[in-house]
């Protein structure tokens, strides 16, 4: 069965302390959180295959610091990933998935990655396990099924709160 893994990148250094928004680093405490997430995603036994990741400079910086741990599959950074839409991204998976991709992990930004991740949850009837606003470093695993709509989600296999976690 297909698998989604869906995060958002770690925490950012203030719009106000970069050149533009595209360029934004992680911080001290993000790339602790991500850290902190590529050792929960590693608990739980995460790989993926494929992996798409926004080219921002804060999710490529958060990609760097999990995807060893989840097997360092190849990546794709499109620029229509950087801060996409819920839809969007629903829709790069399927693309991903129908190019033969069987596990896909996805680092995006808000509101877009927060809203795909409750969205599934919702489908699956799990949105109560799901961390409230979908906070930076948050991460979900789905088991996915792709229907007549788009994706559905079979069920929530993992779910990484920073906030909890620290």
């Amino acid at each position: 069965m297909p698998q989604l893994i869906l995060m958002r990148h770690a925490k950012a250094v203030d719009r106000m302390e970069a050149e533009d928004d595209f360029e934004r680093g992680l911080t001290e405490r993000g790339r602790a959180d991500a850290l902190r997430a590529a050792q929960a995603m590693a608990e739980a036994g995460l790989k993926a295959d494929q992996a798409l990741v926004s080219p921002s400079r804060r999710t490529r910086e958060t990609w760097t610091i999990i995807a060893d741990t989840l097997g360092a599959p190849p990546v794709s950074d499109p620029m229509a990933l950087y801060h996409a839409s819920a839809g969007m991204l629903e829709r790069a998976v399927l693309d991903a998935l129908d190019a033969g991709a069987r596990s896909i992990v996805l680092v995006g930004h808000n509101p877009g990655i927060g809203g795909l991740a409750h969205d599934l949850a919702g489908r699956g009837e799990r949105a109560r396990s799901m961390p409230p606003g979908w906070p930076t470093s948050a991460a979900a695993a789905f088991d996915i099924a792709t229907g007549l709509t788009g994706l559905d989600a079979i069920a929530l296999t993992f779910a990484f709160d920073p906030k909890t976690a620290r």
